[in-house]
């Protein structure tokens, strides 16, 4: 164990309905996919397989109840895929609680261990 090392914590939030459906890897797909317009560069973006993206998607899609994303098909770009008005409205809701609760520890954390922290100073 390093004793060096500044002592901190992890945390991750995650949104369940029955079974855990969205957290951050959902969340950077949906963000990817708003990027670059497409699933596929998404998936490549984050080095995950497009078969791994999209079942994780059709998981969100389906314990949410509505689409998070929809297809462009052809045109001259070759078509793509894009987010639906309740996947932008899922994924700014999720950064938002996420940046509010990571606030919150974070105070919460300093609160309860600042002299730890300080120790190795």
């Amino acid at each position: 164990m390093n004793n060096e090392a500044k002592l901190d914590y992890t945390m991750t939030l995650r949104l369940k309905k029955g079974e855990v459906f969205f957290g951050p890897g959902v969340a950077e797909v949906l963000f990817f996919v708003s990027e670059t317009g497409s699933l596929s560069k998404a998936a490549k973006e984050m080095n995950m397989s497009y078969n791994k993206a999209w079942r994780i998607l059709q998981k969100a899609e389906k314990c949410w109840g509505q689409p998070l994303i929809e297809s462009i098909v052809g045109g001259k770009n070759g078509g793509g895929s894009q987010l639906t008005k309740e996947g932008k409205r899922l994924l700014t809701n999720y950064q938002n609680f996420e940046k509010e609760t990571y606030s919150l520890v974070d105070k919460t954390f300093k609160r309860f261990f600042s002299q730890d922290m300080n120790q190795n100073k």
